[in-house]
């Protein structure tokens, strides 16, 4: 017999294409395993639907043409691959008038016919994820004979349920643990179903969760992930077999669609395609790889094909340009240089050497007529030109109104290019640099762009380049625009950090505030100034409602601000 791990990119709510998909995947098993052998397919979560659906689940019209798509799916095993039987994720009706009405199930596909076989038990609401809004939790664990005469009896869980030790995970939902309910059951292998989006460090803790399962069950786990990037969330696959004693038997791309057929047993300790690909990359490595299937995701499934981006010769707008180029073809996207009289030439030259190294499109497009137009307009109203802050922000937003307007015309994706420590202190313009489709940079810390931008410009990034289409030799990013001090230049001699903390000083500061929920009491009594700490948590308090009419951001981090991020614009 034979086991298929099917890594699969859906599109949420395209449950016919994603029914086309799980029987090509059927087939491209098929075709790997070169056997007649009955064949098992395990597929990601919600797998005919693609996760999170949110209220997609909602709709009755959807719930019926699952079913319909069910029953043909077995009508198609039967003509085309009545050896092979599919595990696909689904939402299943509970049959009762109460809400919520449905169950986060799997069933098992064959071609005689459909049922479901299990019902997640734990249902995650936490961060980005709010599955109790649309599912009841199952009651009891499920064994699974297959095949049904002498065949392997499996384990099945469904993501969460595997996410049962406090002390991996540092936190774990209070109800059942599905694993302790398997350890008597006597199972052959633990099959766990996953939607688990990207975050660093994840790949690692999934592998060390799936391992102390094994170890408890005495079996060994194949964990089967979703990949894509689905509006701000990216999943980046990694699907994996581990055996009961830690070792790793098999191991699937990061971030890349992949169908994978093992024979079971598996013979050794690792399959001849996985024998080089054991390891993860390094983090810097798999935060590029994430960050450009976001983009490249974003654009498909809501029908781009060309970006756009303001290119400023700072180090932020040049690593999306990087991105967008690796994510979409250097010849799809345009980029747009929008001087004022503050703009050195150095970073018009810079930006301008970037493009060209990556082969993008670009213009030239002054701001300085437009800016005294606004000045002679507004004059009238407010006795004189705008000053300060307020002739500032009106820079970004002539440049956010132009990029808009080109965006619009020519049926580009406007990509925002803004970090994630601007956007939490407010360093930011409503409706100037704020503007776009997609903040791509959004949830990293202005230090993790330099050390992002400093690994793309060494030698450990040249095999990674070369394969996603950029030069693999030379800098991308460049040195002068890596070691340039940080600047808007939106006023003579500007830099952020006439504003700002030093972002190596900064950033620390706002990881503890965002991402471990720290207090500014507790920040001081680590150390951390009290001046600095009550600033920064005021900063991060007063750009709340900025961060409201963002533009949905990649998550990466443990905590990005998106769907996750729920806190409160009038608030102390």
């Amino acid at each position: 017999m034979r086991i298929a791990l099917a890594q699969l990119n859906p599109l949420v709510g395209d449950l016919v294409g994603n029914a086309a998909r799980l029987l090509q995947a059927s087939a491209e098993a098929v075709i790997e395993a070169a056997s007649g052998e009955p064949l098992l397919m395990v597929t990601p979560e919600l797998s005919l639907w693609g996760y999170p659906a949110r209220d997609l689940l909602l709709r009755p019209s959807l719930i019926a043409l699952q079913n319909r798509l069910l029953d043909q799916l077995t009508s198609d095993l039967q003509r085309q691959a009545p050896q092979v039987s599919l595990l696909v994720g689904i939402a299943e009706p509970t049959g009762s008038r109460t809400v919520p009405n449905l169950y986060n199930a799997l069933v098992l596909v064959e071609a005689g016919g459909w049922r479901v076989v299990y019902r997640k038990q734990l249902l995650p609401s936490y961060d980005v994820f709010d599955e109790r809004r649309y599912f009841v939790a199952g009651l009891a664990p499920a064994v699974l004979q297959w095949p049904p005469a002498g065949g392997l009896r499996l384990g099945l869980t469904i993501c969460e349920d595997l996410w049962v030790d406090a002390d991996l995970a540092g936190q774990r939902l209070a109800g059942p643990d599905p694993i302790a309910e398997l350890k008597d059951a006597g199972i052959d292998l633990l099959l766990n179903l996953s939607a688990s989006p990207f975050g660093l460090g994840k790949l690692v803790l999934r592998r060390q969760l799936a391992t102390r399962a094994a170890a408890r069950l005495g079996a060994p786990v194949v964990y089967v992930n979703q990949v894509g990037g689905n509006d701000e969330l990216v999943f980046d696959g990694a699907s994996f077999l581990i055996q009961p004693d830690g070792a790793l038997a098999t191991q699937l791309t990061c971030c890349r669609e992949e169908v994978v057929s093992l024979a079971w047993p598996p013979h050794g300790n690792a399959t001849a395609q996985a024998v080089a690909r054991l390891e993860p990359p390094d983090e810097l490595e798999q935060l590029f790889r994430a960050l450009v299937l976001g983009v490249a995701d974003y654009a498909r499934k809501c029908g781009f094909n060309q970006a756009l981006l303001g290119l400023s010769g700072g180090i932020d707008s040049a690593l999306v340009a990087v991105l967008a180029a690796a994510a979409l073809g250097a010849d799809q996207v345009t980029t747009l240089l929008l001087p004022s009289p503050w703009s050195s030439e150095g970073s018009i030259s810079d930006a301008t050497a970037l493009a060209q190294r990556l082969g993008l499109a670009t213009q030239i497009l002054p701001i300085a007529p437009l800016m005294q137009a606004f000045d002679h307009s507004l004059a009238a109203v407010l006795g004189g030109a705008p000053s300060g802050l307020a002739a500032e922000n009106l820079q970004s937003r002539i440049r956010g109104t132009l990029l808009m307007a080109l965006a619009n015309q020519q049926g580009q994706l406007l990509l925002a290019t803004g970090n994630k420590s601007e956007l939490a202190v407010g360093y930011c313009t409503l409706y100037g640099d704020m503007n776009g489709g997609l903040a791509v940079i959004g949830d990293l810390y202005k230090t993790t762009v330099f050390a992002l931008c400093a690994w793309l410009d060494g030698q450990a990034a040249c095999a990674c380049r070369s394969e996603l289409g950029l030069p693999p030799d030379g800098e991308l990013i460049g040195a002068a625009i890596r070691h340039k001090p940080p600047s808007a230049e939106l006023r003579p001699d500007q830099k952020d950090s006439d504003s700002l903390p030093d972002y190596a000083v900064l950033d620390p500061v706002l990881k503890a505030l965002i991402e471990a929920h720290q207090s500014p009491e507790q920040l001081v009594a680590d150390g951390v100034d009290p001046a600095l700490a009550e600033r920064v948590m005021g900063l991060l308090r007063s750009a709340e409602f900025k961060r409201r009419q963002a533009p949905p951001v990649l998550k990466v981090s443990r905590r990005a601000f998106g769907s996750g991020w729920r806190m409160p614009i009038a608030a102390r």
